[in-house]
């Protein structure tokens, strides 16, 4: 593949992984503008604004996800380029995002608040659904997936391979141990229950996959900041075999069948031991490794390894909060919250020192300065959200509650709640600005020769390693 296609294609997956924010935001903004007077008149499905949170959902967590992940994937080396395949995964994922935006203002179609995944209970959404991984996983299902290719044009340090190619594996585990739930549940099940049993596993699966790629943007930040990787690619390797492997079992278990309670206890047990060793150890060598380069005066990440600080601060905070975990009440959104957001603010700290080998960079001025900025306010936001959630748990509120269910019992429950609304907002704020700039980014794309990028990836091109 020339190299113009395969920066095409991988500017494609950047573009898609922005705009379902945006999809997003702007379902939101509708959810609000549709409960204000005189447009509530407008608005006769009375669940209509379920299926705006569930496509918002959709498009702000798995959309986005995954599709920055591709984005990453496709700058992997490979000796067997493979560019119709790539375009037709990024094609057909286009359209499955188009049809889930589309199902949500599908009248008559029932919403389904399932763990992990909610869905609208129609073929539109299944279509969407189906379509948007069915794109992500042609886009896996290449040589560059496996050990071994290191020809071609190689930008990323070779530490991180191993984790890009674990998340991969682990995504397309993910996708094995749905089918194997759809084959192994029984069709007689009500839609809440049927739905409920039929993502629970996959979507613990699918945290893994998260991990393995937030630990990746982490080698890289870290590799590029300091200009050596903090652990060899051999340990590298090592690392995330062992965060791997256990997913690989997930849909031996699943096609045992859904309703059997060894099914809930084994994806139970798999999150709660199965990421934080591997977690900690990377961000224990991470921090050795900076430290180390702030000793030596060779660390030149400046503000702009907030983004890196603040996804390992999140996920030590998420590790805690699920500890505390005790019962269905707030601490659970609270914890996958702080967790969802880690993985988040590493993509975004990755996305701005991604820029300069796809030719694109970023306006002087306004972006650069923000981009210094935005992942600490994004990730201060979602941090107190989180502790706002855990507070109002950690006084029993229910989770899942919406409007007059939401009976508010004790003065911690409304604090804790008034907080978690203070953060939200922040974290809003942070996302909104991330938005602008890559927009900004993306549509100056045509005159980046007048630009000045942020940071130099000198560090990443020499590629220093430790042996």
């Amino acid at each position: 593949m020339e190299r113009t296609d395969r920066h095409l294609i991988t500017k494609g997956w950047l573009t898609l992984s922005v705009s379902s924010l945006i999809l997003a935001g702007i379902l939101a903004l509708l959810l609000v503008v549709a409960r204000m007077p005189p447009f509530h008149h407008l608005v006769t499905d009375p669940l209509f604004f379920k299926r705006c949170l569930i496509v918002h959902v959709e498009l702000s967590l798995f959309v986005w996800f995954f599709s920055f992940f591709a984005f990453l994937f496709t700058q992997l080396p490979t000796s067997k380029p493979a560019p119709l395949r790539e375009m037709t995964g990024l094609s057909l994922s286009c359209v499955g995002v188009a049809l889930l935006v589309i199902s949500a203002g599908l009248p008559n179609s029932k919403p389904i608040l399932s763990n992990y995944l909610p869905v609208i209970d129609h073929p539109l959404f299944n279509a969407g659904l189906l379509l948007f991984s069915l794109g992500v996983v042609i886009t896996l299902l290449q040589s560059k997936l496996l050990p071994g290719e290191k020809d071609g044009e190689n930008h990323l340090p070779e530490v991180i391979h191993p984790g890009l190619r674990s998340a991969g594996i682990t995504l397309l585990a993910a996708v094995a141990t749905i089918w194997a739930s759809w084959l192994s549940t029984p069709g007689y099940l009500e839609a809440e229950a049927y739905y409920e049993v039929l993502f629970w596993g996959a979507g613990h699966v699918l945290q893994f996959a998260n991990v393995a790629a937030m630990l990746s943007v982490w080698l890289l930040l870290t590799t590029l900041f300091t200009g050596e990787a903090p652990v060899s690619r051999k340990w590298s390797s090592r690392l995330f075999i062992l965060l791997t492997l256990p997913t690989l079992f997930a849909p031996l278990v699943a096609i045992q069948g859904t309703t059997a309670p060894f099914y809930r206890r084994f994806f139970t047990m798999l999150m709660q031991w199965g990421i934080f060793p591997v977690s900690l150890i990377f961000l224990g060598l991470t921090v050795r490794c900076i430290w180390r380069a702030k000793r030596k005066g060779s660390f030149n990440g400046g503000g702009m390894a907030t983004g890196l600080y603040t996804s390992m601060v999140l996920t030590i905070v998420g590790f805690l909060l699920g500890a505390m975990i005790r019962g269905s009440n707030t601490l659970v959104p609270a914890h996958y919250h702080a967790s969802i957001g880690a993985v988040t603010v590493a993509f975004m700290a990755a996305s701005y020192v991604l820029f300069q080998p796809l030719g694109l960079k970023m306006r002087k001025g306004f972006c650069t300065r923000w981009a210094r900025r935005q992942p600490l306010l994004f990730g201060v936001g979602q941090t107190v959200f989180a502790l706002g959630f855990a507070l109002a748990g950690a006084f029993g509120m229910g989770r899942k509650l919406y409007g007059a269910e939401q009976q508010i019992r004790h003065m911690g429950e409304k604090i804790g709640l008034i907080v978690m609304g203070l953060g939200g907002l922040l974290a809003i704020v942070g996302g909104i600005l991330f938005l602008i700039i890559i927009g900004k980014t993306l549509l100056d794309a045509r005159s980046a020769q007048k630009l000045e990028s942020p940071l130099p990836l000198r560090p990443l091109i020499e590629k220093r390693r430790i042996s």
